[in-house]
């Protein structure tokens, strides 16, 4: 057993594994940040309550909320002239995008109406008064979802195996095709299963310490 663990540790294998790691955070990074930004523009549109704008947010939100990740991803990887792992990318952005915009909208709406009232009477306009005052508020009460979002993103990011990205989850079933035992099996896994672990608890603490942070500097 300790011969076949020894394999597992050799420094190719770890190698391999770290450039499936990278792959896992690059995706992981680049579909939080762009579909935080795409999903409070439409948290912001269905919001505003304007017949077109609320309609194409809408449209959009439901649309992709009601799609399995996964068949988007096979679909834009089939269907997109891309790079196996930028069409993930872009399935999963566009996917968790329609999740942030619902948040955003929540969060926006948990806001008491008496801000706008009292925004309206200092001659603020509609958009001063949403980026100055009504998105901030919102944005602190949005942390705890929108942490747990992100989270499911790491974790959702091993879906794009199935199109031949190799990444964490598809590095370690490589491994696991030349080395199949079942001692390496769960020592595969479980130290898989231990990265996804330890970037998504890092993911919640910085959500909580953002939390933290928010609320003090509103008080």
């Amino acid at each position: 057993m300790i011969e076949e663990l020894a394999v597992l540790a050799e420094w190719h294998n770890v190698r391999f594994m770290l450039d499936g790691l990278l792959i896992t955070l690059r995706i992981s990074a680049l579909t939080i940040v762009f579909s935080f930004f795409l999903g409070t523009l439409l948290g912001v549109m269905r919001y505003s309550g304007h017949w077109l704008f609320a309609r194409i947010a809408a449209v959009y939100i439901e649309s992709f909320r009601a799609s399995p990740l996964i068949l988007l991803i096979l679909l834009f990887r089939f269907t997109m002239p891309m790079k196996p792992v930028d069409s993930g990318t872009l399935a999963m952005t566009l996917f968790t995008a329609a999740i942030v915009g619902e948040i955003v909208r929540g969060g926006l709406n948990s806001v008491d109406k008496g801000q706008w009232e009292a925004a309206r009477s200092q001659g603020f306009t509609w958009w001063q008064t949403m980026q100055h005052i009504v998105l901030p508020q919102a944005l602190r009460k949005m942390i705890p979802p929108l942490t747990g979002q992100f989270i499911t993103v790491v974790k959702d990011t091993s879906y794009v195996w199935v199109t031949g990205v190799q990444e964490l989850t598809g590095k370690g079933v490589i491994i696991l095709g030349k080395h199949g035992s079942t001692v390496q099996f769960f020592a595969i896994f479980g130290t898989i299963g231990l990265i996804y672990y330890v970037l998504c608890l890092t993911i919640n603490r910085i959500g909580l310490w953002q939390e933290r942070r928010m609320s003090w500097l509103t008080h």
